[in-house]
């Protein structure tokens, strides 16, 4: 190998390296490398060629059907500002598909109607917004808009953090992704160099039982339709993970709100109907090596007084910015393992560019138990296979392809579901990095 490709492999190593450590582990080793202020982005954009329609809820499951779509699924800005070494200032910004307008108000003096204003498509989020006290290795704390390191693609969730051209659905299928709430945490690590341990412990605005629905669960009950966020019922999120093998790095993390239903946006929907109460419980691994880069990740979920829910949610009105789709799950189950190989390093030929071959399978359920009279629908629960190329032309720009086939109404790894599979090919390119830096 010459200088040049010993030098990009190892610019790239230690790129990954840095981009894969848990939160807290990464503040404290990103806070060395400026010193007053630095200015970054990511973003990404795909193009997907697809064999299936867009209505999954017939007899059969989506018919066949040729159609292609091309879109910018996020681009971020970002930058953090030294007040001191100790006080941090960090700010995050996500366009989704070229922004939007949308606007929705829950007018009081017209009986709480809702009046929705649309002026253009896309989604902009202020995904992070949040000042830092940095006191000791072991405890720190943040305070503002934050992520909610609930699991792997949350934790995770930059583009050059996961092999396929989208995030893995395993993770984005039935909780929000990017999931960011406003709150505070306490985070540090401690252990031994042999063994280490990082953790975060957050209060943040609990989620709204007014967005939960049918096919997606709990992920579109995250609050942020109006200008303030419902506080009566705050969520507790931790996470730990640990490090003790080179290479390796796997953690829990656990989700609790005492009561979504009085986090929604009318005081009198699920009164007298009893609490909400969500928990999510998730795993995730990651084993990175010289030759080959192994993920894997599991989410379980559960909401308690589904009956009353589904009963009121059917109910909400028409002009309300929520699907109404019912029945809503009790419990909702994901998981997913992923593996890529490093054919540079393998084969150890000069000149040979940065490719990595993998392979990824997953599972989602939103409806794994539901509470009667209603029943699963089948149509929700898939097992899909995704195999694709990452080319890193440069150690901080991938280009991805892969073909995925998803089989809908089956938990089997292998074999036909019992509807019309969903099958498609995809490219796409991405970036990550830091622009400036003083």
């Amino acid at each position: 190998m010459t200088a040049k490709h010993i030098k990009l492999t190892s610019a790239l190593t230690a790129l990954l390296s840095l981009l894969t450590l848990p939160a807290s582990a990464q503040e404290l080793a990103d806070t060395a490398g400026y010193s007053k202020f630095r200015f970054g982005s990511y973003g990404e954009a795909v193009a997907s060629f697809k064999d299936y329609g867009i209505n999954r809820f017939l007899k059969d499951g989506s018919v066949k059907d040729h159609r292609n779509t091309i879109a910018i699924p996020r681009f971020t800005i970002g930058f953090d500002y030294k007040f001191t070494p100790k006080w941090i200032l960090g700010a995050e910004i996500e366009f989704e598909a070229g922004g939007t307008g949308t606007a929705v108000e829950l007018e009081g003096n017209e009986n709480g109607e809702y009046e929705t204003e649309i002026e253009k498509g896309g989604e902009v989020a202020l995904e992070q917004l949040h000042i830092t006290r940095l006191i000791t290795p072991a405890f720190n704390i943040r305070a503002g808009h934050m992520i909610v390191p609930v699991g792997l693609t949350n934790a995770h969730h930059e583009p050059i953090n996961f092999f396929g051209t989208i995030r893995p659905e395993s993770q984005t299928a039935i909780m929000p992704s990017t999931w960011h709430e406003t709150g505070i945490e306490l985070f540090g690590t401690f252990g031994r160099k042999a063994a280490t341990f990082d953790y975060q412990l957050m209060v943040v605005a609990g989620l709204n039982a007014n967005g939960f629905d049918r096919d997606t669960w709990i992920a579109s009950g995250k609050q942020g339709f109006f200008e303030s966020d419902n506080f009566t019922s705050p969520a507790y999120v931790a996470r730990l993970d640990w490090r003790g093998i080179p290479g390796l790095r796997t953690g829990v993390s656990f989700y609790y709100c005492r009561d979504a239903g009085s986090n929604s946006d009318k005081p009198e929907t699920y009164a007298g109907y009893g609490k909400v109460p969500v928990q999510v419980l998730t795993w995730d691994a990651q084993y990175r090596h010289r030759y080959l880069t192994l993920r894997a990740d599991l989410t379980y979920g559960h909401i308690g007084n589904t009956r009353a829910l589904n009963e009121r949610n059917g109910r909400l009105p028409n002009a309300s910015p929520y699907s109404r789709l019912t029945p809503i799950a009790k419990n909702a189950l994901s998981y997913g393992a992923e593996l890529g190989l490093d054919i540079k390093n393998i084969l150890n030929i000069a000149g040979c560019p940065s490719l990595f071959p993998f392979g990824r399978y997953e599972y989602h359920n939103p409806q794994k138990v539901v509470e009667k009279p209603w029943s699963p629908d089948r149509r929700l629960e898939v097992s899909k296979w995704t195999a694709g190329l990452n080319w890193f032309a440069l150690p901080n720009l991938v280009v991805k392809a892969d073909y995925s086939t998803r089989q809908i109404g089956t938990s089997k790894v292998f074999g036909k579901g019992n509807y019309n599979s969903e099958n498609e090919f995809s490219i796409g390119i991405a970036y990550i990095g830091w622009f400036f830096r003083r």
